[in-house]
């Protein structure tokens, strides 16, 4: 298993999704900025592979206003040398990464603009994986969407779309379940049409269900994915105290990690924290990882 906390390091004083505001773009500010985000998640993925933490997931503001028609530049061309030699050391160390784009990022959206806006954020996302020569083992993850009073509609929309989508892409996305919407059971019924691999979030899964244990869930969800997508991701948190259903964990709850652990040992799967310390979270679980006994 390898562990991993997503986009940011608060160890580091840095950030690899720095941006500025769109009145003041130019393309010397684009081409800054991305600088020193490139230095920084170089910075981060050094940090990581010294502390073992061998899962990232990278932030999507790497390239600011990428995806948005005030870009002209071709950052990919320009950024080559640097985007190369960051996925080589990814390579060389055996590190997993993976994406996941903001909420407006919805395919089955019934709004043409929002679903054109979408696919070009997915494309942006893409091309910089692609240009770090990675494989198609580094995945984008987005949520299957809406339901819109109609879920049969909705998920038609979801698989029409996903069909138009450029190749490359296809072979990046997976999908995930969320806390209100779609459970695990409904992205693997979305997997069934279209073959597109889902990662199984263990707090949405507590939150949205059909009675699966973590095991059963993750394990189904497992089934989706083929040796070209490489070993099963799976997100987790707890549910932080006090605080709306859903709601992300400020820092490991041991225990609750134990108890996942323990109920999921027999499962080979990458993991990744989303919990609010990052990676202070993280090296505590790769500690419990390291040290519990089944």
């Amino acid at each position: 298993m390898k562990i991993g906390y997503p986009c940011i390091n608060r160890s580091l004083a840095c950030t690899a999704g720095s941006t500025f505001r769109m009145a003041s773009y130019s393309e010397e500010r684009l081409l800054e900025t991305v600088r020193e985000n490139l230095n920084c998640l170089e910075k981060m993925l050094a940090f990581n592979v010294n502390h073992n933490l061998l899962f990232l997931r990278l932030g999507s503001g790497i390239v600011p206003f990428a995806s948005h028609s005030i870009c002209k530049t071709d950052w990919a061309f320009r950024f080559r040398r640097e985007l190369r030699s960051l996925g080589s050391f990814i390579k060389r160390y055996e590190l997993r990464i993976s994406m996941h784009p903001d909420q407006f990022v919805v395919l089955n959206s019934p709004d043409d603009g929002v679903v054109e806006r979408s696919i070009a954020e997915l494309d942006y996302h893409c091309r910089l994986l692609d240009t770090m020569g990675l494989d198609s083992t580094a995945k984008i993850q987005i949520h299957a969407g809406g339901v819109y009073s109609d879920r049969y509609s909705a998920v038609q929309r979801f698989v029409d779309r996903y069909q138009l989508l450029d190749s490359n892409l296809k072979k990046r996305l997976v999908i995930e379940n969320d806390e209100r919407l779609y459970s695990v059971k409904d992205c693997i019924e979305i997997s069934r049409k279209i073959r597109i691999p889902v990662i199984a979030d263990s707090l949405h899964h507590e939150c949205l269900n059909n009675g699966e244990s973590w095991k059963e869930a993750l394990e189904a969800a497992g089934k989706t994915w083929k040796k070209k997508d490489g070993i099963p991701m799976v997100d987790y948190s707890s549910q932080e105290k006090n605080r709306k259903k859903g709601n992300h964990a400020t820092s490991l709850n041991s225990r609750h990690f134990r108890k996942f652990l323990r109920e999921t040992k027999d499962l080979d799967f990458d993991l990744m924290l989303e919990i609010k310390d990052k990676e202070k979270s993280a090296l505590k679980a790769l500690r419990i990882l390291n040290t519990i006994k089944y």
